[in-house]
């Protein structure tokens, strides 16, 4: 049986000036559709460059991504992009920027009304009604990054990307952000693949973990299933043994990664 979202074979090099880099050497990956997956690594492993593949803005040297039984060689709404930095227009209000991505995906598919509704719906997804009239300057980084995600939701992606989109928000924040995502994944069952370097984060989030070995040739050194029981409660987790136990399996892969550069997690 084919997978929804499938990696298969992909490496990838870059020309720069000392020669030919190679950040990237047989990534394979399958994911099953609503399936949440966190990649995570020691910086400069290739988590970003897998994430661009997936979206299309780089082309494998090697291998290739299929979704939906179909070839990803070019960008296209049905894989959103969340990313760190929100990427708004700094111009548009909040309702204006959420618009952007309905109107160049539903524009001749739904009617005016139609497009109002399904932007407030997005809008309410991600608890940032009230601010549909202020412009990203006006609002918080993790008001910002709320209207980021229902930019991406709103075009109705079959897969949703995110790089590390609440790395730069204040621990409070990120954990209200967390929260929301875990209700909106719950409701929707979009499939996700999220690049982090919180390991509670993604022991937190996801039914999978992919653990990127260090680069330069970076590929899958594990993939770590999580169990946990869906809805998952932070304060309850807390103490849980298996989340206590796949936390640890996620730091020991990137400690014994960091220690001994290039060698095999134990």
């Amino acid at each position: 049986m084919q997978s929804y979202l499938e990696i298969s074979k992909v490496g990838i090099e870059f020309n720069t000036e000392s020669g030919n880099f190679r950040a990237l050497q047989n990534i394979n990956l399958k994911v099953d559709k609503g399936e949440f997956i966190s990649l995570i690594g020691h910086s400069g492993c290739g988590k970003s460059t897998v994430l661009n593949i997936l979206a299309g803005l780089y082309q494998a040297t090697e291998g290739g991504v299929i979704l939906e039984g179909k070839e990803v060689n070019s960008p296209s709404p049905d894989r959103a992009v969340v990313f760190q930095n929100h990427a708004l227009l700094p111009w548009l209000t909040v309702y204006e920027n959420v618009e952007l991505g309905v109107k160049q995906v539903f524009k001749g598919k739904k009617s005016k009304a139609e497009m109002v509704e399904w932007i407030e719906h997005n809008l309410e997804l991600v608890h940032i009604t009230h601010a549909r009239h202020k412009r990203p300057h006006e609002i918080s980084g993790g008001m910002k990054q709320r209207v980021g995600i229902a930019r991406g939701l709103s075009m109705q992606p079959k897969v949703l990307l995110m790089d590390e989109p609440f790395g730069a928000l204040d621990a409070l924040t990120r954990a209200h952000l967390q929260d929301s995502l875990m209700e909106i994944h719950a409701e929707l069952g979009t499939t996700v693949v999220m690049i982090t370097h919180d390991v509670d984060e993604a022991v937190l989030l996801s039914d999978r973990i992919v653990m990127m070995s260090n680069g330069p040739a970076a590929t899958i050194g594990e993939i770590l299933p999580i169990t946990l029981p869906r809805p998952r409660n932070r304060l309850a987790l807390a103490d849980d043994p298996d989340f206590v136990h796949a936390r640890q399996q996620v730091l020991k892969f990137l400690y014994d990664k960091h220690k001994f550069p290039g060698a095999k997690a134990a």
